[in-house]
C-alpha cells in the first residue's frame, strides 16, 4: 500500500540530499576561497583567505620606505579591508544560492504546510521531543518576559 504522500516525501528527500551536496561543495568552495587586492598606486597587494586572516602582504616597490607611518598604515588597511569586502560579497553570493531552503524544510517540519499531519507522528516519536517541546516552552516564555521588561 502506498502512503499519500510517499511521492512528495521522496522527491523532498531527493531535493534535501541535492541541495546537501551542493551546500557540502560551497562550504569546500568557501574554505579555500582567498581575495587579492592591489592598491590603486600598485604599491601592495594584499590576500586574505576565508577567515578574513591576511594570507600574504607584498610590497611592489621600496616607496613604502619614504611614507608617512600614518601613509603607509592607511594603505595598508584599505587594501585588506577592501580584499575582506570582496571576500565578503563572493560568500554572500555564494550563500544567497540557498536562502528560504532553511525556512522551507522547517516549515515542511514543524509547521506552515499541508504535510503537517503526516509529519506529526515522526515529529512525537523523535528522542527527548517532550523534553525539546518543554525547552521550547520555556524559552518562548523567558522571551516573552525579557521583552516585557
Amino acid at each position: 500500500m502506498e502512503f499519500p504522500f510517499t511521492a512528495q516525501i521522496e522527491q523532498a528527500m531527493a531535493a534535501l540530499e541535492e541541495q546537501q551536496v551542493k551546500m557540502a561543495a560551497a562550504a569546500k568552495e568557501l574554505e579555500a576561497a582567498t581575495a587579492s587586492v592591489t592598491s590603486k598606486d600598485r604599491l601592495l597587494t594584499a590576500v586574505v583567505g576565508a577567515q578574513g586572516q591576511v594570507v600574504s602582504l607584498t610590497f611592489h616597490t621600496t616607496a613604502y620606505r619614504s611614507m608617512a607611518p600614518g601613509e603607509l598604515s592607511k594603505a595598508i588597511i584599505d587594501v585588506l579591508n577592501t580584499a575582506r569586502a570582496d571576500l565578503g560579497d563572493r560568500v554572500a553570493a555564494t550563500m544567497s544560492g540557498f536562502s528560504g531552503l532553511g525556512e522551507t524544510l522547517a516549515a515542511s517540519m514543524v509547521g506552515g504546510t499541508e504535510l503537517d499531519d503526516l509529519f506529526a507522528p515522526l515529529r512525537q516519536m523523535r528522542p527527548g521531543f517532550a523534553d525539546a517541546a518543554a525547552a521550547e516552552a520555556r524559552r518562548k516564555r523567558d522571551r516573552q518576559e525579557e521583552f516585557r521588561g
